[in-house]
């Protein structure tokens, strides 16, 4: 059965939402049959419910404008009547309006209905009486026809909204009567109370199908003047402008409108602006590391204001910055399981869709991916008749038949490509069928080819024939955008590209450096509009353009000039809502666009990068980044064939170079930055990781200034070759140190020279900070009590001590500062070496130092640093020969001020450098990195120290076989029955392999 205009018998048994359909069909067709013709014929196969009837009356309905806020129309009323009744339809986008108030005669009230916050409130006031209101709809500000009608007789109050009522019954007050006049949108300005003049404003919208006391109005007569008043209406036609239609909100931000402009929110889509244009997040793991950023998880938008959303990465900030993206096949997948079937290749899914994927490897000077192979009786390459048995699939989902580190097509894995394949017949381990796991690791380096999306391993269907793989994450390095620039060396030189293409929202981006006074970044021109961005004077960045409603111009001005030769950031935008110009962080300017106006920019001509089309205010200095809309320009490219022109700029430190933290040094690059932590107590991309050690119970760490003078300065005849020479005086030194510890009395640090002279840094038994220094072995030390508080309380602290001449300066925890002038003298002479912990007796000490000294210092030790000299940096990040010598139990640490403090050292600590417990470090004994101590205690040291190792090398190789028996039997006994922990099961036989393995190497003599 098929229905129109309803469905019959759904009132009583069939749960339908909609009502039946109130109004006219003409011409129903079904299957060519005409289905009117049937029902007005009383066909058998036609059903004919209600009142139906064959003819439709054409209503004329003449639709009511208000277009502006003081807009009104005045209705008489029905005068006489004890009852009050208006009806009428209205459409708009505004949330808020008067919509009709009329003054009740005989005093008796007023009546007001208004539209706020998308719903209709209707109010009475009475003389006497609170007002009385009633509520209805919601969501009336959609631009849709919504119908009214109120009424108020007797005791009841109603509205009704769309065919819902509301209502309320109170007591009134005396007669109710129609009021003489009506004013519908708004009042004239003779008019006052009664809803008038009131916050909220005249309505804007249209108004339809009008009735007053059961009368409809007709407007043509309203038009005529024959019935009533108006003012800035505009009559049989409904002016409502829907401009969310197109929506110009992008990246899915939601449009909402009023009367006159709509806006965009832009919650949850990582764009901003008045659009939802602009990108939140930066668009490489490059931009946020020379933000100081860390490494961590980040969105990046690597196309900016284009169409892809922002992708979630970590970005690895190491000197060449990582860019890695996770996939949901990180484990090791078993080829075969153990029941001998083989599982269908499962495609890999990344955190980022393929076009992101894509746009992130496009942006990257370099990007790989690992695949490390188990193989039994199982290979990699081709079958003896050339036939592929395992290949991978690229993002284009292309196969491809070659390994890591070769060449497409050329079916070697890296140990064929380096010869040290297992069996040198073949070019993968794999290959050599060996009926034991073997492994195979590759790297996938051909950028047009990443990432892997599938695996297939096809040769595992013969007897005890098996496999496995695991595909790390891409992993990119660099950004080619960030850093690709020109520079311009005439007035008259310029770049070209193709016409830019913004029509209704245009944003371009650039970084700047320049000694000049003004000159033309970027120029694109039409027939009468254009779009310039301009250094306009030394202190000003001016963005211009014109889409047909004359010059708009948008500045920026500086406190300080733009042309200090430091690089400058600019982001202009454009688009039907406004302009905006920022230039680095300054505040950002912004115009409004006209209402109504021309939105559409049409250019037709180049678009010059550095100069004009007439080759007049050319720019002089360098452009990098440039990117319109997202897309990134080569002006490297373009520059290599460009007169006056030349690819590439340098001078990045003098921006960046702030971003070499805690003495490090910044270095040029082709592209970008490096910092120098030669001379830094701290490592890192930014010199900013402090190199920390946990020093445990009369351990040390010794620093020979000779052996430091002989190894660095031997070599490199530099202005500090002879800083720590014997017969060198020093005026002046800067020394700093962190730590955290419990222990009192402590020696922090001990600086000694040939002449019994010397600088001490110790807690006193009271943990309060005492600094000692002697500079004239004649006289007793200088001795400074700085009774700041305790600080052996197990927290972090810093300390800063920079002296000139007698003058010293100490800084504590970066804020409690003091000055103190020596007595002992002014110049440390013939410097020989830095003590960090115990120190047995040093010559010519004071009790004190020696009571501490004895004690040594048990805790987190960081950022030790004496003039260049940094100890800590030499003993745990050995780059060759260090004059350092290492006692006792000293380990590397995790960062002391997040450490888990001297009470928990086993977890602190992560590389030990002493106890002869693996490794090239030094032993208990003493055994320096460089040179031998030649003392006969460090000689019986060392005799001990040696039979304590060999004792205990016999007792782990006694261990380790009887842990491999037990291993071996403890897998033998285990082996899984239905493979229902099949990759648990095939890491534990890779491992006993690698086990056994291992063990043969080791213990074969």
């Amino acid at each position: 059965m098929m229905s129109f205009g309803g469905i019959p018998g759904h009132r009583k048994s069939v749960v339908f939402p909609r009502k039946n359909f109130h109004g006219c069909f003409e011409n129903l067709y079904y299957n060519g049959v005409d289905i009117i013709d049937l029902s007005k014929k009383r066909k058998p196969q036609t059903l004919v419910v209600g009142n139906v009837s064959y003819s439709c009356s054409h209503l004329q309905i003449v639709p009511v404008t208000f277009l502006s806020s003081s807009s009104y129309l005045a209705l008489p009323g029905a005068s006489g009547e004890d009852k009050v009744s208006v009806a009428f339809q209205f459409r708009t986008w505004n949330r808020a309006g008067l919509l009709l108030t009329s003054q009740l005669k005989h005093g008796s009230g007023a009546l007001v209905l208004v539209l706020n916050d998308g719903k209709l409130k209707l109010s009475l006031s009475q003389p006497g009486h609170p007002s009385r209101d009633v509520t209805a709809g919601g969501g009336l500000s959609d631009g849709q026809w919504h119908s009214v009608s109120l009424s108020l007789k007797g005791s009841h109050l109603s509205v009704m909204v769309d065919g819902e009522a509301a209502s309320v019954a109170h007591s009134l007050r005396g007669r109710i009567d129609s009021g003489d006049t009506y004013y519908l949108g708004g009042c004239p300005d003779s008019v006052s109370g009664s809803g008038c003049g009131g916050p909220l404003g005249g309505f804007q919208g249209c108004l339809r199908l009008i009735s007053i006391g059961d009368k409809a109005v007709d407007p043509i007569t309203v038009q005529q003047g024959a019935l009533g008043s108006f003012r800035d209406l505009q009559i049989d036609t409904c002016g409502l402008t829907d401009r969310c239609l197109p929506s110009y909100c992008e990246h899915g931000g939601e449009c909402s409108q009023s009367w006159d402009t709509f806006s965009c929110d832009c919650a949850h889509t990582g764009y901003l602006g008045a659009t939802c244009h602009s990108p939140l997040y930066e668009q490489s793991c490059e931009a946020h590391k020379h933000r100081g950023d860390s490494s961590g998880l980040y969105y990046i938008d690597s196309d900016g204001s284009g169409p892809l959303e922002p992708a979630l990465v970590y970005c690895n900030m190491t000197d060449s910055t990582g860019t890695s993206v996770q996939h949901n096949g990180s484990h090791l997948a078993r080829v075969k399981s153990s029941d001998g079937e083989s599982p269908h290749p499962v495609a890999f899914k990344y955190t980022a869709s393929m076009d992101q994927l894509q746009a992130i490897i496009d942006r990257a000077d370099h990007c790989q991916q690992e695949l490390a192979f188990h193989c039994k009786k199982s290979r990699l390459s081709a079958r003896h008749d050339g036939t592929p048995v395992s290949w991978w699939v690229g993002r284009t989902n292309e196969t491809h038949t070659y390994w890591g580190g070769s060449l497409p097509d050329a079916q070697k894995c890296a140990c064929g490509l380096q010869g040290n394949c297992l069996d040198s017949q073949y070019y993968c381990n794999c290959d050599a069928d060996r009926n034991e796991w073997t492994s195979d690791t590759v790297v996938l380096s051909h950028k047009e080819h990443l990432p892997v999306i599938q695996v297939v391993m096809r040769d595992t269907g013969r007897p005890h024939s098996e496999a496995a793989y695991a595909l790390g994450p891409l992993l990119c390095w660099g950004d080619n955008s960030f850093w690709n620039s020109a520079s311009f060396n005439t007035e008259t030189s310029y770049l070209h590209f193709p016409t830019f293409r913004g029509e209704f929202s245009a944003d371009v981006s650039f970084f700047f450096k320049t000694t000049a006074p003004s000159g033309v970044f970027v120029e694109n021109l039409g027939i009468t509009d254009f779009i310039r961005l301009e250094l306009h004077a030394p202190s000003e960045v001016t963005f211009s353009f014109d889409v047909g409603n004359g010059r708009c111009e948008v500045t920026v001005r500086s406190p300080t000039p733009f042309n200090d030769n430091q690089w400058h950031h600019v982001r202009a935008e454009r688009n039907v809502k406004e302009a905006s110009l920022q230039v680095d962080q300054l505040p950002s300017e912004t115009q409004a666009a006209p209402a109504d106006g021309h939105a559409r920019l049409q250019l037709n001509s180049q678009l010059f990068v550095g100069g004009t089309a007439t080759r007049q205010r050319g720019f002089l200095g360098c452009i990098r980044s440039l990117r319109l809309n997202g897309l990134a320009l080569d002006l490297e490219e373009r520059a290599t064939m460009t007169p006056g022109v030349e690819p590439g700029c340098p001078g990045h430190c003098s921006s960046y170079g702030h971003l070499c933290r805690n003495g490090g040094r910044c270095r040029e690059r082709h592209r970008g930055i490096a910092c120098d932590c030669t001379f830094s107590a701290y490592d890192g991309p930014f010199c900013e990781n402090e190199i920390s050690a946990y020093f445990g119970s009369g351990s040390s760490v010794i620093y020979n200034f000779q052996e430091h003078h002989n190894h660095t300065f031997g070599k490199n005849a530099s202005s500090l070759a002879a800083l720590f020479h014997e017969d060198l005086t020093l005026t002046g030194e800067m020394a700093t140190l962190s730590f955290r510890t419990t222990g009192a009395p402590s020696l922090l640090l001990y600086v000694s020279s040939f002449y019994e002279e010397y600088l001490s840094v110790i807690l006193a038994p009271n943990g309060s900070l005492q600094i000692r220094y002697k500079l004239d072995r004649s006289q007793a030390p200088d001795v400074f009590n700085f009774g700041f508080k305790n600080l052996a309380d197990g927290q972090f602290h810093q300390v800063k001590i920079h002296r000139e001449a007698a003058m010293v300066s100490v800084e504590v925890n970066q804020n409690a500062r003091r000055q103190v002038i020596l007595s002992s003298g002014t110049e440390f002479n013939a410097v020989k070496s830095l003590t960090l912990g115990t120190v047995l007796e040093p010559p010519g000490a004071d009790p004190d130092t020696l009571r501490a000294g004895a004690r040594g210092f048990t805790g987190c030790l960081s950022a030790v640093r004496f003039g260049p000299a940094a100890p800590l940096k030499a003993a745990l990040r050995p780059g060759g020969p260090a004059p350092v010598t290492v006692r006792g139990h000293v380990a590397a640490a995790a960062r002391c001020a997040e450490g888990a403090g001297p009470g928990a050292p086993a977890r602190e600590a992560t590389r030990p450098l002493a106890g002869g417990a693996g490794g090239s470090g030094p032993t208990d004994g003493g055994q320096p990195l460089v040179t031998a101590d030649g003392s006969d205690s460090a000689v019986i040291g060392g005799v001990i120290a040696v039979v304590i190792f060999i004792l205990l090398c016999i007792t782990a190789i006694a261990i380790r076989i009887y842990q491999q028996r037990w291993l071996y039997h403890k897998n033998e006994s285990n082996i899984p029955k239905h493979g229902d922990n099949a990759e648990t099961a095939l890491r534990s036989e890779l491992n006993l392999q690698s086990t056994v393995s291992e063990s043969q190497k080791e213990y074969f003599f």
